[in-house]
């Protein structure tokens, strides 16, 4: 008897016939099996929840957060990492994607590299990592060297280790504090983890960070109030989202926000409380910039 197929890598029995389908039945198919997804996340969610309040204790001592997978998995880390930068202007270099083939395997075919386990060890050593950093480690398989290798040595370090996964009890979650799986099942084309996997892994992904950028005090509300205007059209968003939590006209709004540095978190502050941009930024800082807490112990004189 041969070894037991990891469930990533099993026959997807629905599927059998898929090459004998019409678009229409390949998609029908494919948006059934992507129903399973949620019911995976689902399952995870309070390990989810728990590797969050982890990550914002690392991150408020001055930690990082290093997202590490090949392939898919990787890309997708990348991906979420980049995208962090200009929604909650996070200092670049605080959330870091790493992908084993590096830079060129965001745009080539590079999956070879996955099995580098000293690559990844470079990387972790040129960033310096120390006992206050976050590791998350992307692996449908939840055995890829690359993402094993860089748990141990963040292990060895004593900084924080995650683990993604679409199998269970992986070498990945044994070696992690939160190891998080989401079974997902087979996928329609067999091992074909860009699929199901990957979509699973981009949903905890977005959760983690989204869900850690929200305990930092990056969201009034639901609205981005940290983001980077670098262009117009986020801009555009900040005065609207000034006029859409104040009720002041288009005109008054454009005119706080220039007076206020064109710092959002100011401008509401000012527009909600009365008070001076001095104030603001005194309360935004005791509140280590979140605004709703500011706010409060502007009125409390706390």
């Amino acid at each position: 008897m041969g070894e037991k197929k990891t469930i990533t890598e099993q026959t997807n029995q629905k599927s059998l016939r898929i090459d004998e389908m019409s678009s229409l039945e390949i998609i029908t198919l494919m948006a059934e099996e992507d129903k399973k997804i949620y019911l995976a996340i689902e399952k995870t969610l309070p390990t989810v929840a728990k590797a969050v309040d982890a990550i914002v204790d690392r991150w408020q001592k001055g930690g990082r957060c290093f997202v590490v997978g090949a392939g898919t998995s990787g890309r997708l880390g990348v991906l979420d990492a980049v995208e962090l930068i200009p929604t909650f202007s996070i200092e670049s270099g605080r959330w870091i994607g790493l992908i084993a083939g590096g830079y060129e395997a965001m745009w080539n075919p590079l999956e070879g590299n996955e099995d580098d386990e000293k690559q990844v060890i470079e990387e972790l050593q040129k960033n310096l990592l120390s006992a206050n950093d976050v590791i998350i480690g992307v692996s449908a398989s939840g055995s890829t060297p690359y993402v094993l290798s860089a748990l141990t040595f963040g292990n060895n370090i004593g900084a924080l280790t995650i683990s993604i996964s679409n199998n269970e009890r992986t070498k990945a979650s044994k070696m992690s504090k939160f190891g998080i799986e989401a079974i997902v099942g087979p996928e329609v084309i067999r091992g074909s983890t860009r699929l199901k996997a990957g979509t699973a892994q981009k949903m905890i992904l977005n959760m983690l960070s989204t869900a850690t950028m929200v305990r930092l005090g990056k969201v009034y509300q639901n609205q981005m109030v940290d983001m980077q205007l670098i262009n117009k059209k986020l801009v555009k968003r900040a005065i609207s989202t000034l006029i859409e939590l104040t009720n002041l006209s288009e005109v008054q709004a454009k005119d706080l926000f220039e007076q206020s540095e064109n710092d959002l978190k100011t401008a509401i502050f000012v527009a909600l409380t009365q008070g001076t941009k001095e104030q603001a930024k005194y309360y935004l800082s005791q509140a280590n910039g979140r605004l709703k807490e500011a706010i409060y112990r502007f009125f409390n004189k706390k």
